[in-house]
């Protein structure tokens, strides 16, 4: 149904490492740049987008995750790249008895989850 998403942010340098650490324990690299655009994809190809350009903040995009390993390898990532913890891997039983997500704000408050859906 969605062939992609974009989040707006304000330096384009710092949100490129972030988003290049925390999306590669998704199977997700850089795949693109133009001007102030730029792509990240993974072998069905490009999910996020990343744009510098106003307003920023406030997107919240949820990457789907196989398993809680890799959700929680997506949180690690992001932290140590400069991620603002918005709540760390674990069971959001008033999402479903199964949902496990981590959250992680951007420097410019995007909203960025990982959650895998099925029972561990």
């Amino acid at each position: 149904m969605i062939d992609h998403t974009a989040v707006n942010v304000t330096d384009q340098d710092a949100a490129k490492s972030l988003y290049s650490k925390a999306l590669a324990p998704l199977g997700y690299a850089l795949a693109f740049e133009a001007g102030e655009f730029m792509g990240f994809a993974d072998a069905n190809g490009m999910d996020l987008g990343v744009v510098r350009r106003d307003p920023v903040g406030g997107a919240h995009v949820a990457f789907k995750c196989a398993d809680h390993a890799t959700v929680d390898a997506f949180y690690e990532a992001a932290i140590a790249a400069g991620g603002k913890d918005n709540g760390p891997p674990g069971i959001r039983a008033h999402y479903h008895e199964h949902y496990y997500g981590a959250f992680v704000h951007d420097a410019d408050g995007n909203n960025i989850e990982a959650v895998c859906q099925k029972p561990s």
